[in-house]
């Protein structure tokens, strides 16, 4: 029987899988091809939206990368057993292309001027992942 304790701890933390993409990403491939190759990975997505951010591009492009793998992203939550919340941590490699996509269009979404927006995903981030805020948005 569940004790009153374990009712109230919530979902189990979210562990998506190995990504693809970081292995291509990581031998050198460029963040454009990566996203060619594996258009549904939330890793190659976040680094296009990095790549971005890094090279001044404006912030509606920012945005609209980082809310591609952001979609990208919830669904392969979702095929991974999320219900819509709980934890995703940082700590589990896997889950950082999420993380990163959710930072960025916080981010971008405050750099346009979508305040509610900003204040969304930047509670959705805190949420999902305390430590992912304090790395990517404090």
């Amino acid at each position: 029987m569940s004790s009153f304790g374990d009712l109230m701890a919530g979902p189990p933390p979210t562990h998506l899988p190995p990504d693809p993409a970081a292995d291509v990403l990581g031998s050198g491939t460029s963040p454009i091809d990566a996203v060619r190759a594996y258009p549904a990975s939330p890793v190659a997505w976040a680094a296009l939206a990095s790549e971005a951010v890094s090279q001044e591009v404006d912030a509606v492009t920012v945005y609209a990368y980082a809310r591609v793998g952001y979609h990208r992203s919830l669904d392969m939550l979702r095929r991974n057993g999320w219900k819509g919340h709980g934890p995703v941590p940082w700590e589990h490699e896997p889950n950082r292309g999420f993380l990163v996509c959710l930072s960025l269009l916080a981010k971008a979404a405050r750099a346009i001027g979508e305040d509610d927006e900003w204040t969304r995903c930047s509670e959705f981030l805190r949420d999902s992942s305390p430590t992912a805020y304090a790395e990517l948005l404090a």
